[in-house]
């Protein structure tokens, strides 16, 4: 489990809170809204410079559940709504569910709950 919550929280151990871990580089990834959410979230994130883009959600076991950007995004701010659903279009059962974006070496993770 810990090597999951490495992988997920690359700086857990810094002591450097995950959702500011890229500050320095402008790569942030704001607290989604509503959280706690029933059927939809918004989740913003900005990025400082044009590049490949991903943002997944894992659940805490570490297990991709669905990817919401995998692509080139221009620098700026942006917005998804997660609909609390899966790859395969099947909403996710309550819990805790981590939002994880990766763009430029840089990754910043953030902790969303889903409560039907």
């Amino acid at each position: 489990m810990d090597r999951i919550l490495d992988w997920l929280l690359p700086t857990a151990f810094t002591g450097v809170n995950p959702g500011l871990a890229a500050a320095a580089t402008g790569l942030t990834l704001s607290p989604s809204a509503p959280n706690p959410f029933t059927s939809s979230t918004s989740v913003r994130f900005a990025l400082p410079k044009s590049g490949a883009v991903n943002l997944s959600v894992f659940d805490v076991a570490g297990r991709r559940v669905a990817t919401l950007v995998d692509g080139a995004m221009e620098a700026g701010s942006h917005a998804i709504e997660w609909n609390g659903r899966d790859a395969s279009g099947r909403a996710v059962a309550s819990g805790v569910y981590l939002m994880r974006l990766e763009s430029a070496g840089e990754t910043v993770t953030r902790e969303t709950v889903r409560m039907k």
